[in-house]
């Protein structure tokens, strides 16, 4: 997809994202602490069956599930060495779910390092894009990103390597605060200046606390704004599991107001399903 024909989509209607993948692939199984993106890569069909489920319901885009396959945090489970493998099999694995009729992203998240140099980040990242370029991504997407910084570490990589649209969504606090400093105010102009061709956020909370952050981010840019917050705020059960509370229903109704506050590419972030995704394109055609 080139950038002016992803113009042209924002355009012409409000673009559907997907929904959670983490939280539904560990109710279909997948442990706690591993690597995940090795375990889809060892255990496709659950990742196939949640991708095909969000393209059926009318997902325009998915997120393949490259998130933290950069070789900074891939040191941790010691897979530094398999960036390649690893972005080049979740893409495809992606693809092989969707089909053509729906666009795949390349997912680039934050390494967790506060500390870590640019041009280290910079060399991570570029390292991953060139895996996702091989592979066939139709667009990038720096997400759940903790600061400013990684996602200007992105987008200056892509930049460096192809002419797809990036798109950036940071995680909030409820007043717009960034967990590495600063705000989402400021970073998302700043974004935009860098040539971001969407900014936003996802994660954070429910779309149920984020209408003022909505309405001010969209008063300092021009480009796209994203959102993909989380089906509320999580409860802990008794076995430490997070469980989310906000129906789909509820999360589309919250999902409206955000749309006529300024949104134009909406999904779901933590808890939610291919039945939200569902919901939000009931709501579409409203618009």
């Amino acid at each position: 997809m080139t950038r002016e024909e992803f113009r042209e989509l924002i355009g012409r209607e409000i673009v559907i994202l997907d929904g959670a993948t983490g939280s539904n692939l560990m109710k279909a199984g997948m442990p706690k602490g591993i690597c995940t993106e090795k375990w889809i890569c060892e255990n496709p069909q659950p990742l196939m069956n949640l991708q095909s489920a969000y393209q059926q319901a009318g997902s325009q885009i998915v997120y393949a599930p490259t998130f933290s396959a950069n070789k900074i945090s891939l040191a941790n489970h010691g897979l530094e060495n398999q960036v390649h493998s690893l972005n080049k099999q979740l893409v495809e694995i992606s693809r092989s779910a969707v089909g053509e009729n729906c666009m795949v992203a390349g997912d680039l998240t934050t390494t967790g390092k506060q500390d870590a140099e640019y041009e280290t980040l910079l060399d991570a990242y570029k390292e991953q894009i060139e895996a996702q370029l091989e592979a066939g991504v139709d667009l990038l997407v720096a997400e759940t990103m903790l600061g400013v910084t990684e996602p200007m570490a992105v987008l200056d990589a892509a930049r460096e390597l192809c002419s797809l649209p990036v798109l950036c969504t940071l995680t909030v606090e409820s007043d717009g605060s960034l967990f590495f400093g600063g705000n989402i105010y400021d970073s998302a102009e700043l974004l935009e200046e860098m040539g971001a061709d969407a900014v936003g956020i996802n994660c954070s909370t429910g779309p149920d606390q984020l209408l003022s952050v909505v309405e001010n981010i969209r008063k300092r840019i021009h480009i796209p704004l994203i959102v993909k917050p989380n089906a509320g705020n999580p409860v802990i059960d008794a076995m430490g599991n997070p469980v989310y509370s906000m129906g789909a229903e509820e999360f589309a109704r919250h999902i409206k107001r955000l749309i006529d506050a300024g949104a134009n590419l909406v999904g779901g972030c933590c808890g939610t399903t291919p039945a939200y995704i569902e919901q939000l394109v009931k709501l579409k055609s409203s618009f």
